[in-house]
């Protein structure tokens, strides 16, 4: 949570005013739901200086995974042969629960046996800020199983006084321990936990067991063990029922968790230690511990030799207030597009203070397109652009906050559009093994250069006809935008006839489809980064791509190749046909005419991946089992096949219409003793899914909700536990037709394809505002210095890198800024107070995190 902001003075009339909104009861917000939201953006770059194999073959083959405490939640492609491997992996996900630790762990692939984890990058959740956004080399550390822990544990002490039959007093000390909360899973499924608990002191080491509880992450043991404290000589009655310090300092409580390995060695889930001394004060105790590494981890080990590893982490948490917070916020910043000069704007301002302005772009981006607001903003932003540009072959060309909107624009609203146009000949590529090398000096023994030479050329051509054809396709904000640029880039060259194209070529050719194609998983149109022949291969493409955009649109001289092999490649292309060609499809998405078609033909190509389903029992043979299963949503249907479909509908085991769907929930793991499960409830009997980790059970349950949001029939109550041996788990009805005894989650955005949450987005921006109160400050005194100092500028000084147009206007709209803010800071700080002082040190949702309380 920010500071409180400085005080603002009172904005003038004339300022770009936010409407007045009713403002909040103080204290409303502690009556209802305060959402806290967390998300984790970032790459994996590389690794370096790996370990090698003591052999002749030093190489190995290596990739990356990225854990939640032991849960492991995304996997990189396999790079083979390199102890320098370079992944080069973004990754975006929702974290859908608490963690403690994010660990990056480095694994050398083995065919035949269990891969060898190498190293590993393990962050504290409360220090993931201090490596926020920036590019961070991290050494490896040795993995060891006894550090390998995850959960929580619950337990109660008690201290009774016994007399013994021969008339003496001792003490008896009793252990209750009464479940245990997010223990690891163990080859991919729930383990077999049971506990050891230990009295251990100088001369003493009592051990018990619990039972073993079957298949479970959170077990419930509620076994009570009782311990005798052995009493000194010189206790009498009249010590009042006190135990003796020497005695107390010298014992503890250990508590190990262990997985039941049946035939192979048991697996070390955690320990906790607890002095006794915990009940010096009083004669019971309860509270929740975490699970520690053995010894808490303090294991002396040389970690210099185990290499490094070249990440990027962005971890956020966002409090998300109840909606009317923001009116204020919302309101000032959707008057952007309409602020005279644009760069007196809030949502200019927040580009020009955030210290990366990819932090302030992707919520400004979202809320303004959510609001119809984003084409005239951008349209105003880039016209600022072009002003500063001379030269008519730069246009569009540098990072500015005018090509970072319209880039993460296309993201957003043209992910469906590049699935249809070139996922199809990209999953061909990818699975293809043809070598399309044509550089001398990289070709391979036996290659042939002109075969790869026509390899290339097909690849190209397919590529280059599909996009040219998919005009019909372009989402309507980009041909919006497309226009507007093309018109302002005639009015500022008009003496050049090439620009009107160059203009929308250098974003849809250079920043839109030649980056997907060389980076395809970044926009999801691959599931990992490809091998390297293939990446070689899409760069090669891509490159060639750009040329035909930018070269048919400027001019037909000379093709703009440094290699001299790209150059004799590209004489290939020079043919008129190509130049019309570009310049039709230019025309076509850059009129006003030519929109996305209202009734597509092709359905929405939503998400597919490989998951566990069981058996539905259709038919009366036959076992209800889990089996392996490749799933593919689209905008009609949900289908699974044996194995991966790269054409939708093909070979569908079963299918279920999306207009069929009454409702998507979670599924208790007591049902199946199986983690991570939902259910799709349609109108024929219940698909009950495991997905491989939280988020991707969370992505799946989303997307589903949100395809199938306006269906009608939907339920709004449901069961949720299984239909087992005759009833229901979770209410006990015999009836499989019984109605559901909890009530449905609420509803998500219906849109499918663009999935905003604006009271999220505006508090991101919020947050961005408040980390930013200096500079914004210094903006502020810049305006002042601007409006009184008229002379000419003789040196830079602090406001020589900000853009101010008109001081008076801005210096009015940061006051705005400032004084919204400033109440937004106060309910954040009552939930910040309540959230902390709610949850009590030791309870489930704030366990004890150490040896001792």
């Amino acid at each position: 949570m920010a500071a409180a902001a400085p005080a603002a003075a009172a904005a003038s009339s004339e300022a770009p005013a936010a409407t007045a909104t009713a403002e909040p009861e103080a204290g409303d917000e502690d009556s209802r739901e305060v959402r806290v939201l967390q998300s984790l953006r970032g790459k994996i770059c590389e690794a370096k200086n790996l370990l090698p194999y003591l052999g002749p073959n030093k190489m190995r083959d290596c990739f990356c995974t990225i854990n939640l405490d032991q849960e492991e939640v995304y996997r990189t492609q396999v790079v083979e042969k390199s102890l320098s491997p370079f992944f080069s992996e973004e990754f975006y996900f929702e974290i859908p629960r608490t963690f403690q630790y994010l660990s990056f762990y480095v694994y050398d692939k083995n065919v035949l046996q269990r891969d060898l984890r190498i190293g590993k990058v393990a962050i504290k959740k409360e220090d993931l800020c201090n490596h926020s956004g920036k590019e961070t080399w991290f050494s490896l550390q040795p993995v060891d199983s006894n550090s390998e822990v995850q959960g929580k544990v619950h337990l109660e002490l008690k201290l009774n006084e016994l007399i013994t039959e021969n008339g003496t007093v001792c003490q008896q000390l009793v252990v209750h321990i009464k479940a245990c909360h997010g223990l690891p899973l163990i080859n991919g499924q729930s383990c077999d936990p049971y506990a050891t608990v230990s009295l251990v002191g100088p001369s003493r080491n009592d051990q018990k067991k619990t039972k073993v509880k079957k298949k479970t992450s959170n077990p419930q043991f509620n076994e009570i063990f009782y311990f005798e404290v052995t009493r000194s000589s010189s206790y009498t009655r009249k010590s009042q029922f006190q135990v003796e310090e020497e005695d107390i300092e010298k014992l503890e409580i250990r508590i190990d968790l262990w997985n039941n390995g049946n035939l192979v060695q048991d697996v070390f889930l955690g320990e906790i230690k607890v002095p006794v001394n915990v009940l010096r004060n009083d004669s019971s105790h309860q509270a929740w511990y975490l699970l520690q590494p053995r010894d808490n981890g303090n294991k002396s080990s040389k970690t210099d030799d185990l290499g490094s590893l070249r990440l990027n982490i962005c971890y956020t948490e966002d409090y998300v207030l109840p909606s009317e917070y923001y009116g204020p916020l919302k309101t000032l910043l959707l008057k952007s597009p309409d602020v005279q000069p644009i760069s007196a704007s809030a949502a200019y301002i927040l580009g020009e203070i955030c210290r990366d302005k990819n932090d302030a772009v992707l919520p400004l981006v979202r809320l303004l397109l959510h609001h119809d607001k984003l084409v005239p903003f951008a349209t105003a932003v880039a016209e600022l652009d072009l002003k500063d540009t001379q030269d008519a072959n730069t246009i569009f060309r540098g990072n500015s906050l005018a090509t970072r909107c319209l880039d993460e624009m296309m993201k957003i609203v043209g992910g469906h559009y590049l699935k249809v146009t070139l996922k199809p000949i990209l999953d061909e590529i990818c699975e293809s093994s043809k070598s399309c090398e044509i550089d001398p000096i990289k070709l391979k023994e036996g290659d042939n250069v002109e075969n790869n030479k026509e390899n290339l050329r097909y690849y190209v051509d397919k590529l280059f006809s599909t996009i040219v054809k998919s005009s019909m396709s372009c989402p309507t904000v980009m041909c919006d935008i497309f226009y507007s640029l093309r018109q302002m880039a005639t009015q500022r060259f008009p003496n050049d006839p090439h620009v009107q194209y160059s203009a929308v070529s250098s974003f849809v050719f250079l920043r839109f489809f030649a980056v997907a194609v060389v980076s395809p998983h970044t926009f999801h149109l691959r599931p990992h980064h490809p091998d390297p022949q293939t990446i070689r291969t899409l760069t090669l493409i891509s490159k060639t791509l750009q040329t035909l955009g930018s070269w048919g649109s400027l001019s037909k001289s000379k093709s703009s190749f440094k290699e001299t092999f790209m150059c004799e490649f590209f004489k290939m292309f020079q043919e008129e046909g190509y130049i019309m060609a570009v310049k039709k499809f230019l025309d076509e998405i850059s009129s006003t005419e030519t929109k996305e078609s209202s009734g597509t033909s092709e359905p929405v190509h939503l998400k597919e991946g490989e998951m566990y389903k069981r058996a539905q029992g259709r038919t009366r043979i036959g076992k209800k089992n889990f089996k392996k299963r490749w799933f593919c949503l689209t905008s009609r249907e949900l289908t699974y096949h044996k194995q991966p479909a790269f054409i939708l509908g093909k070979d569908a085991i079963y299918t279920i219409p999306v207009k069929n769907i009454l409702a998507v929930e979670k599924l208790e793991e007591s049902s199946f003793n199986k983690k991570n499960m939902f259910q799709v409830i349609h109108t024929e009997k219940p698909l009950y899914v495991q997905a491989n980790n939280c988020v991707e059970a969370n992505e799946w349950i989303d997307v589903l909700c949100r395809v199938s949001r306006c269906n009608q029939n939907r339920l709004t109550f449901y069961h949720p536990s299984a239909y087992l041996n005759g009833n229901w788990l979770c209410c006990l009805e015999t009836s499989e037709n019984a109605l559901g005894c909890k009530p449905c989650t609420a509803g998500v955005p219906a849109d499918i394809q663009i999935d905003i949450d604006e009271d999220r987005e505006t508090e991101r921006i919020y947050s961005l505002f408040t980390l930013s109160l200096l500079k914004l400050q210094k903006m502020e005194e810049a305006c002042g210095t601007i409006a009184v100092y008229q002379g000419p500028q003789k040196e830079p000084d602090d406001y020589s890198n900000f853009v101010i147009e008109d001081s008076v206007t801005t210096f009015k709209t940061i006051q705005q800024i400032k004084s919204i803010i400033e109440k937004l800071d106060e309910p954040h700080e009552k939930y910040r107070k309540k959230r902390s002082s709610s949850a009590k040190y030791g309870s489930k949702e704030n366990p004890i995190g150490g040896k001792t309380t």
